[in-house]
């Protein structure tokens, strides 16, 4: 598996979304895309990227850029969570690990000294032509957003 970093081809996909269908990268070309990656949906973690995400959606909207989150978990899981929190972000499912993996945030984790499979909290700002702007891993959740909308108004 190829390593992503700036200046790569951010990999299509297409996927199960909350509220129905799918969605797919490539139909959203033409503008930047915030791909975020996230470990579980309601933990606390993940439940506090996602509302910062979602009350700075305005802005990120005002650039004409999508934000889109993904997790392994269920499309039913990820209505739930937004309901829960009131996002307005975009989620989507990939129960498979195909997008997590190609996009290398897919890991091996390690927790009390036991080792595991998990997602690495990472997010991807990609440009309007499709390649990679800018990449963040092992995200610490306090500020990022801040960092991310940053990034997005330099491109």
């Amino acid at each position: 598996m190829a390593f992503l970093e700036k200046g790569s081809k951010a990999p299509d996909f297409e996927l199960p979304r909350d509220g129905g269908g799918t969605l797919r990268l490539s139909d959203l070309r033409g503008n930047p895309v915030v791909l975020y990656f996230y470990p579980k949906d309601d933990t606390s973690g993940c439940t506090s990227q996602a509302i910062d995400f979602s009350e700075r959606k305005s802005e990120f909207d005002a650039m004409g850029i999508a934000v889109v989150g993904m997790s392994p978990d269920s499309r039913k899981s990820h209505e739930k969570f937004k309901a829960k929190h009131g996002l307005s972000i975009d989620l989507v499912s990939d129960p498979d690990k195909t997008v997590l993996q190609e996009y290398g945030v897919w890991v091996e984790k390690s927790m009390y000294g036991r080792k595991y499979m998990g997602v690495e909290r990472s997010t991807f700002l990609i440009s309007a032509d499709g390649t990679i702007a800018e990449v963040w891993r092992k995200v610490k959740v306090p500020g990022h957003v801040d960092a991310v909308l940053k990034a997005a108004e330099a491109l």
